[in-house]
């Protein structure tokens, strides 16, 4: 027997066209985001074999924060915990900052959200950084995600309110090199979620979700020769989204914030004195537990035990441990019906991405790059292209991202990221006829 998992696309369309009382679009918007970060395509149990093929999504709070806001990383796949420092490093790896080249710089990025599907949903960043001497850098950035305009009914279709629900992060890193190749950073976040705006329509007060984060990063390159052509090579790690849970009423169980591990290596290489190429690949996994298959069995606090898997229910440093082995894949052998493949989703659960960007003269970029996430784990399979142009003062980059499956809402996602060089202004300025 077939099993076939109904295409979201549509399935979303399909709830758009109804009219119901009781439907408002506060809970599409929850259920749209909620789906944006999972698969748009057709799965089946001839594909996807035994217990290891049930789809097993794992599931936080503000997943907003795992999307890759700036348009450089958008050209590779997301790469960017081990690419060469930039403006944006903010998110990818704070720890780059103390060997990028200028003193300071701003960028702004925007990014219209699941265009295929609504047209007002839209993420904007802001991020810059500071190098305060002895290879110490400060640095910051503004997250604000916008799901639209909601407006509330009751349950006989009369409007109640409106609200616009957003979310919005604020970041304060500070970094330094350790040894001329080395460096570490680390991030203090601020993550508040207001999807209600108070409004409940079940007695139970709402608020606004709050929780506090940080991120701890490391970042290591060195200067090499490879057939004697200048190059390159580097490797990041960023432990992100470390801190507490969030939940959005008083009295309700409190989720996960989307803690990830990411590693990742590049190579640059300077082909000549205008053309560099540069390669990079990255593997990431969230670091919070894997939702279980229960068992219909109670413990003597009346709580529902696994079947296989473990138990969610546990405080954030169990759970960052826990996520290294919790998944509860179980392979089935038609000669052991008990057989457990242990592990097997456990390595389901990262996700790939690989990437290149090429620069001639150091002025104009181009990139592409392919993110891959296992089907049973959100399906996210895409590939994206990006160009940068880079002058004196300000740089512009450009992403586009192309799903491998059809009718995807992330299909057609665009980035663009405007990058404003202060010392490129007062290089200029100092080399006037005038100085001023």
């Amino acid at each position: 027997m077939q099993l076939v998992i109904i295409n979201s696309f549509q399935f979303l369309k399909m709830i758009f066209s109804l009219r119901t009382k009781t439907m408002n679009r506060l809970s599409i918007a929850v259920i749209l985001f909620c789906i944006s970060a999972s698969s748009y395509a057709q799965i089946t149990s001839q594909e996807l074999n035994g217990r290891l093929g049930d789809v097993n999504v794992i599931t936080t709070a503000v997943p907003f924060l795992t999307i890759a806001p700036d348009s450089r990383s958008g050209g590779m796949g997301d790469a960017g915990v081990a690419t060469t420092p930039d403006i944006n490093s903010q998110h990818h790896n704070s720890a780059k900052y103390p060997f990028i080249k200028n003193n300071y710089g701003v960028s702004i990025s925007y990014t219209p959200w699941l265009r295929q599907l609504v047209d007002d949903i839209n993420l904007a960043y802001i991020s810059g950084y500071s190098k305060i001497g002895a290879g110490q850098v400060v640095s910051g950035s503004l997250r604000y995600f916008s799901l639209g305009d909601i407006t509330f009914t009751d349950i006989n279709g009369s409007v109640t309110g409106q609200h616009r629900p957003n979310e919005f992060a604020l970041d304060m890193g500070y970094s330094r090199l350790l040894t001329p190749a080395f460096s570490m950073g680390i991030n203090l976040r601020y993550i508040n979620s207001n999807l209600t705006g108070g409004y409940s329509n079940t007695g139970s007060a709402t608020n606004a979700g709050q929780a506090y984060a940080a991120d701890i990063a490391a970042f290591y390159t060195k200067e090499i020769e490879l057939e004697k052509k200048p190059t390159v090579i580097a490797a990041g790690i960023n432990i992100s989204n470390l801190g507490s849970k969030l939940s959005y009423t008083d009295n309700a169980d409190k989720d996960f914030l989307p803690a990830m591990l990411k590693l990742g290596a590049s190579m640059k290489t300077e082909l000549d004195d205008y053309n560099t190429i540069l390669f990079t690949v990255e593997m990431s996994k969230y670091l919070v537990p894997t939702p279980p298959v229960w068992d219909t069995i109670y413990d003597n606090q009346g709580n529902l035990i696994p079947k296989y898997g473990k138990s969610p229910n546990v405080s954030v440093p169990v759970g960052i441990f826990q996520s290294f082995w919790d998944a509860p894949g179980v392979e089935k052998d038609p000669l052991n019906p008990a057989d457990r493949s242990v592990g097997l989703e456990e390595w389901r659960e990262i996700n790939w991405s690989i990437g290149t960007e090429y620069w001639y003269a150091k002025q104009f970029a181009i990139r592409a790059g392919y993110f891959y996430e296992h089907a049973t784990k959100g399906n996210r399979k895409f590939f994206t292209v990006g160009l940068g142009l880079k002058l004196n003062v300000f740089g512009l980059d450009f992403s586009y991202l192309i799903p491998v499956n059809q009718r995807n809402p992330l299909e057609n996602t665009l980035r663009f990221t405007l990058l404003f060089d202060f010392e490129g202004v007062k290089k200029n300025d100092t080399s006037s006829p005038n100085g001023n």
